[in-house]
């Protein structure tokens, strides 16, 4: 086993994408500094994306260390059913770009809080922005910090908090020089993960083929799907240990919609990339998203699996261990060690990339919703362009600092980083799915309806987690809703899975906002619905193709690996 530390080529090479990345980005913030020094345009490159400059930076905002760092984890601990999350997204992507982003463009939405202020009330809107901000900076923007740190640690041999340090600064660099920065480098941090993660990807597959006495990446694939033909299932079965996780058939007909449709479609992490586009661009750049989204299990989740089947024949049987246990979230770190020297610096610039990208993106959006949600409207209602882009600045800074201070303190390699941020994110995505899905599409829908799916789904969403601990839900176990699964003191509950969790919590949040909105339409003549026609939906020749091909290949893996 090489040990964890980076040959002199491997500097060179993650100096040449650095290089590259921090020259490209100076010369997007000069070239386009002149045209406009105006808010939006900071924050959200008004007109200023390409399709494909919008595409690479949903997918780099969206890979980070929680995917090749947790989803690889996930992989050589259930196998390739989580690639669930990434080929139900690219589905989802479709959805989105062909309701949700015309409903944005055509009234005009340039954050969350605003279509919440626009459809409900402040009151609506305020909550949102301030529990936006604790969910970005608590669990997303520390999670990637936490998990990105401890991967890079693992590789170069630096002290993890010297890691998270460097790369919060990194990001930070980024991020300052706006949306347009962000949105052109992410092109170039794209590609860099691609190839990086595809190179470890092969060196998996043929280290699987060497073990076992044979060559090339098919014999590879081959030997991993009969050494562990378990783990090629994307269904799982309710005897299967990790049901809690990915609950059968709730991957495609139940939870997972609520997951993917509120993180693409509601978050302004994600859909602040295309709200500055027009629909046609928008609409391109985000079926180019889902394209590279069936990309990524081959780059995630199979180096995951491959480390297990060498993990099961003896291999790596100390480096996977972490305070005396087994932590799966070691097994990509395990493999990006045993690369060659220069191709070790490829991947580790490909798995930088995704870090610094996702933290360059998640920061912007943070200060974005600081700054013209909460800044803005309450703080400093008459702040001039060039102080609230000084503003979010600050903001940006201030956040990653938070981020680093916090991180270290979560806990989040206990559960695993990718389950960790899923179920935890969990607890409020179907009250904030309800509510935008009823906002976008029901007139009748009230600020007060909507206030209950926010902290009512909440609410559920916390009783039914600690549920198993004041009831017995047993009885749930042959509708395949509860799991029996072994508790931290050694003793035996039955556990509601989340993404069941999170479709019960839905069901309810509709039911009640449904009947809080009838009671109330009798009273007072509702007047807040969204300009909506028809015709918007309506998608271009190509574009339809493009989606037909993509829910095409879709169905084509499911069948294969059900």
């Amino acid at each position: 086993m090489k040990n964890n530390i980076l040959d002199t080529k491997d500097y060179i090479v993650f100096l040449i994408y650095f290089v590259i990345v921090a020259a490209y980005g100076l010369y997007i913030y000069n070239k386009k500094k002149s045209a406009s020094t105006g808010s939006k345009d900071y924050f959200l490159a008004e007109g200023s994306l390409t399709w494909w400059a919008i595409g690479a930076s949903l997918i780099a905002s969206n890979i980070s260390a929680e995917q090749f760092i947790g989803m690889s984890g996930s992989g050589f601990k259930m196998g390739l059913a989580i690639a669930t999350y990434e080929w139900m997204a690219a589905a989802t992507l479709i959805v989105v770009a062909v309701f949700f982003i015309p409903v944005y463009l055509k009234n005009k939405i340039s954050t969350m809080p605003q279509f919440l202020h626009q459809r409900y009330n402040g009151t609506v809107a305020m909550i949102m922005a301030v529990f936006w901000l604790l969910l970005y900076v608590v669990v997303n923007l520390t999670s990637i910090l936490y998990l990105g740190a401890l991967a890079v640690s693992s590789i170069s041999g630096f002290n993890i908090d010297f890691c998270m340090y460097a790369i919060a600064g990194f990001a930070i660099i980024i991020t300052l020089g706006g949306m347009k920065v962000i949105g052109y480098t992410d092109v170039i941090q794209v590609f860099f993960l691609i190839l990086g993660g595809l190179a470890t990807t092969y060196l998996a597959l043929n280290l699987v083929s060497d073990h076992y006495g044979t060559k090339g990446i098919l014999e590879g694939y081959s030997l991993m799907t009969s050494k562990a033909s378990e783990h090629f299932h994307m269904i799982l079965k309710p005897d299967n240990e990790n049901y809690i996780d990915l609950p059968g058939l709730s991957v495609l007909v139940g939870g997972m919609w609520i997951v993917n449709l509120n993180y693409w479609g509601c978050n302004q992490y994600i859909t602040q990339r295309a709200l500055g586009a027009d629909l046609k661009t928008a609409r391109s750049g985000i079926l180019f998203a889902a394209f590279l989204k069936l990309l990524m299990p081959i780059i995630v989740v199979l180096p995951g699996i491959a480390a297990y089947v060498l993990y099961k024949d003896g291999a790596f049987q100390t480096e996977m261990l972490q305070d005396g246990s087994v932590n799966p979230d070691r097994a990509y770190p395990v493999l990006l060690n045993l690369l060659p020297a220069g191709l070790k610096g490829l991947s580790f610039a490909a798995l930088t990339a995704a870090v610094v990208a996702s933290l360059a993106g998640k920061a912007n959006s943070i200060a974005t919703i600081f700054t013209l949600d909460i800044y803005k409207k309450v703080l400093k209602t008459d702040a001039t362009e060039k102080n609230l882009v000084l503003t979010g600045k600050i903001t940006i800074v201030v956040a990653m600092v938070l981020g680093v201070l916090i991180a270290p303190h979560l806990g989040i390699d206990k559960k695993g980083g990718f389950q960790y941020i899923q179920e935890y994110t969990g607890f409020v995505s179907p009250g904030i799915f309800a509510m935008f899905i009823l906002g976008f599409f029901w007139k009748k829908t009230t600020s007060n309806a909507a206030l209950f799916a926010t902290i009512g789904g909440f609410g559920l969403s916390l009783l039914l987690k600690f549920l198993p601990k004041l009831t017995d839900l047993s009885w749930l176990s042959g509708m395949g809703f509860s799991k029996l699964v072994k508790q931290e003191n050694g003793s035996m509950l039955y556990e509601i899975p989340f993404l069941d969790r999170m479709g019960f919590v839905f069901v309810f949040c509709i039911i009640g906002m449904y009947i809080i909105s009838m009671i109330e339409s009798k009273k007072v003549v509702n007047d807040k619905g969204l300009e909506i026609d028809v015709k918007m939906f309506k998608t271009s020749r190509s574009f339809a193709v493009g989606a037909l091909i993509i829910i095409g290949l879709i169905v084509a893996l499911y069948s294969v690996y059900w």
